[in-house]
Formats: C-alpha cells, structure tokens, sequence
C-alpha cells in the first residue's frame, strides 16, 4: 500500500536554476579556499625572474645594512682614537674632568680625612673625665674588691688532718657498703629446705595448668547407641534422597 508512496519519497526533483541553488553556489564559491588562492598559486606556479639589481633586492640590502650592528659601530670603530687631540689621555680635559668627578663623587676617598681624623683623638691626662673613669675602674674593679687569704697548707700528721680522714671514711658511701659486698652470695638454702618446699607448694596452688585441666588433654568418645544418636540416624535415613 504504501510502496509507491515511499518509492516516490525517495525520488527528489530539484531545477538548477532556482534561485536557492544560484544563491547557494554563490556563496560557496565565496568562502571557497581553494577558489580564493587560485590566482596566487597560478602565480606561484609561473617562473618568475628577480635580478640583482633589481629595486627591492637593493632595498632589503640597504636596511640590512641600516640595522646591522656592525655597520652601525664601523665608523665608530674606525674614529676611535682620532678625535682625542692629545698625546695621552692624561692631559685631555675631559677626561681629567670626568676622573676629578668620579673621584669627588667614590665616597671612600670623600671621607678618607674624616677616618684619619677619628683616629687622632688628643685628651689631656688630667682631665675631669679621664680622672673619675679612672675612679670608677677602681670601684667596680674585682682585683681591688676581693682579697684573697692565705693558703695554709698542713702536715698529713697533724691531729687535724687525721679526724678529717676518718669522718671522711665514715661518711664515705664505698667503706659504709664494703660489708654488704662481703656479705653478698653467702645466703644459700638447700633444694630439700622446709623454705624451698613451701615456695614450690604455693607456685603449685597458684598454677593455672595445674588447677585447670585443658579439654584437648582428655579422651572421649561418644555413645553410639544413644537415644540421640539414634533418632539422628533415623531421621537422615527418611529424609536422605538417594533411599
């Protein structure tokens, strides 16, 4: 039903000379990019023939020339030396000029004088300043304050010097523990001691291996013929698929 309709759908008839499709051509010959540099590369396709002397080869060597570094300081290079007038650079005004004005201008030699000056400092001896320095180094001096006694020295027989020694040995800290020391290992007791069989009751009681028996230690089996065993085989009996 439907066949030719669709069949008809498919065909479109369109004139070439409408004005859509003229508009339509137009405009894509207008944003073509092909179209639009078909001339350049017409041009750039034909030999083309530049000489030497031609006005804009000598141009571009002309502002090369103009720009080049080299050229620009040739003529500079080539005058150097020329233009001083004078036999050495010594006796040229400007330059003594310009040395006298970097001198005044180096601050190392603008204050030289001053430095030497500082280092020149004339006081009298009997000036009032100088004299309560003087006074002052005096009372706050440590050799004039402090003065030291004088160191006795004793004879290591003296009655003095041997109470000394013994309060000394008394009080001393390795001749107050030397018993300990000598005392330190003789306390020993036999294996069969009533001391060491209490200790090893007590370490008995006290055990937890001893007081606790672990399950894994005992052996046990189950009954076979018990009423639980054997309502569980019934039941697996009645119930199993393959039986």
């Amino acid at each position: 039903y439907t066949e030719a309709w669709d069949a008809d759908k498919k065909s479109i008839h369109v004139m070439p000379d409408t004005p859509d499709i003229l508009l339509a051509k137009a405009n894509a010959a207008n944003v073509s990019h092909k179209h639009y540099q078909k001339a350049w590369d017409e041009a750039k396709a034909k030999s083309y023939d530049l000489r030497a002397d031609a006005i804009p080869i000598k141009q571009a060597k002309a502002s090369r020339d103009i720009a080049s570094e080299y050229k620009y300081k040739e003529t500079h290079e080539k005058q150097k030396g020329h233009y001083i007038g004078c036999p050495s650079a010594k006796e040229d005004p400007k330059l003594v000029w310009a040395a006298r004005a970097m001198a005044l201008q180096n601050d190392r030699l603008y204050k030289k004088a001053y430095n030497d000056s500082k280092t020149q400092i004339h006081i009298p001896v009997d000036a009032l300043s100088v004299q309560a320095a003087k006074e002052c180094q005096t009372l706050v001096s440590d050799v004039d304050y402090r003065q030291y006694l004088h160191q006795w020295t004793c004879l290591p027989d003296q009655n003095d010097v041997i109470h000394a020694r013994q309060a000394y040995d008394l009080q001393s800290d390795a001749v107050y523990k030397s018993d300990l020391e000598w005392l330190r290992g003789i306390g020993w007791l036999p294996n069969e001691s009533p001391e060491i069989k209490r200790v090893k009751n007590a370490q008995d009681l006290l055990s937890d291996n001893v007081y606790r028996t672990r399950i894994d230690s005992v052996k046990y089996t189950s009954v076979v013929d018990s009423p639980d065993v054997v309502l569980a085989k019934t039941n697996a009996e009645q119930i199993s698929i393959v039986r």
